[in-house]
């Protein structure tokens, strides 16, 4: 009788864990069930768990190969399996995602950047500071440089309510209104639920209005990009609203 191989029988173990933590850790943040980082963090064990199954797993199907002796060769299979599946599919899911970022406050306007003012007041924020960090401005200058402030050819109370209409149809939340000068809101992501600050800010201009965008995450200290991919994507808004 062949003896069973440990080695698949861990490959096989590391896999079904990798999975199931990939799985929970998303599907309990996205509930409600599970904190932001909680669920966030159960994916990144999921992924080296995953990783590890992968390794483990080409032990062990080296370990049950026909002359060995040794049984198990399914488990190893499902293990190298299950591995490359969890791998393959975090780092797809990560691959539209800025890896480089190294911090989570972006803004428009490097040299004043808006300042919050309803944020500050929220209980989710109390004993956080809302400042803009000035040594990220050297960073996001490097990776973000298309980022400057918008441009609108109406004055500011016009501009302000094309403002809101266009943080209205990204499905942001608006949380403070000072027409024409400000608007607060905020974003929550859709699967791990994590919510972002955000503050826009109009100044009248000779020629119609100048409007900056600050975006700020509550948790984390990189945020893969998904600060300035909001920007961005209000920045659109606000052109197709014109």
């Amino acid at each position: 009788m062949e003896s069973p191989s440990r080695v698949a029988s861990t490959a096989a173990g590391l896999g079904l864990f990798g999975l199931f933590a990939s799985l929970i850790g998303p599907g309990g943040a996205m509930l409600g069930l599970l904190p932001p980082m909680a669920g966030f963090g159960l994916l990144a064990l999921g992924f080296l768990f995953g990783a590890l199954a992968v390794l483990v797993g080409l032990g062990g199907l080296w370990n049950t190969r026909a002359s060995s002796g040794r049984a198990g060769r399914g488990r190893a299979l499902i293990g190298t399996g299950l591995g490359l599946l969890i791998v393959f599919g975090i780092a797809a899911a990560r691959s539209g995602t800025e890896s480089n970022a190294t911090y989570n406050d972006i803004t428009t306007d490097l040299s004043d950047p808006p300042m919050f003012v309803q944020a500050m007041k929220l209980e989710a924020n109390q004993g956080r500071d809302l400042q803009y960090p000035r040594e990220y401005a050297a960073e996001q200058l490097e990776l973000y440089a298309d980022l400057a402030p918008i441009s609108h050819s109406a004055p500011p109370a016009d501009a302000y309510r094309s403002v809101e209409a266009a943080a209205r149809s990204l499905g942001w939340e608006i949380t403070y209104g000072d027409a024409p000068n400000q608007i607060e809101a905020i974003d929550t992501s859709r699967i791990f639920r994590f919510v972002d600050d955000i503050v826009i800010r109009i100044r009248p201009e000779a020629s119609g209005s100048t409007i900056d965008v600050r975006s700020k995450s509550r948790d984390g200290r990189s945020d893969l990009g998904a600060n300035a991919k909001r920007i961005r994507a209000f920045r659109d808004a606000l052109g197709a609203g014109d």
